[in-house]
């Protein structure tokens, strides 16, 4: 019965030391799982964030453009302003004299019918 025992015991210590190593060894490939896992992660979040930073990159272009347009927008209705300014300085000057207001009446009148059968064809 000794004899069983003690190659059971031997035999338990052998194995446990694989089963030891096989856990060190399945803990081992576990962590390298975790690793690889962990690379592809931040290789994702790579990816990302160069994706975010050339849409930045992007938006940050479009505001530019956008904000050209508006300057070249304002200027245009600042230039706009300033020839509608001297065009109510001439009507001012039409009718200051009595020939000039019935002229100004019937270029009035032209554009009136004019307006009338532009939006009645439309």
């Amino acid at each position: 019965m000794n004899s069983r025992r003690d190659y059971r015991s031997a035999r338990a210590a052998l194995f446990d030391g694989i089963e030891e190593g096989g856990i060190r060894a399945s803990s081992y490939s576990s962590h390298e799982i975790d690793e690889h896992e962990n690379d592809q992660a931040i290789e994702g979040l790579q990816d990302r964030v160069n994706v975010l930073k050339r849409l930045t990159g992007d938006i940050h272009e479009e505001v530019e453009s956008h904000n050209r347009v508006l300057d070249r927008m304002g200027n245009d209705m600042d230039t706009s302003r300033g020839i509608l300014f001297g065009t109510m300085d001439r009507f001012k000057m039409v009718f200051e004299t009595k020939s000039s207001r019935r002229m100004a009446t019937l270029v009035a009148s032209f554009l009136a019918l004019f307006l009338l059968i532009y939006y009645l064809t439309k």
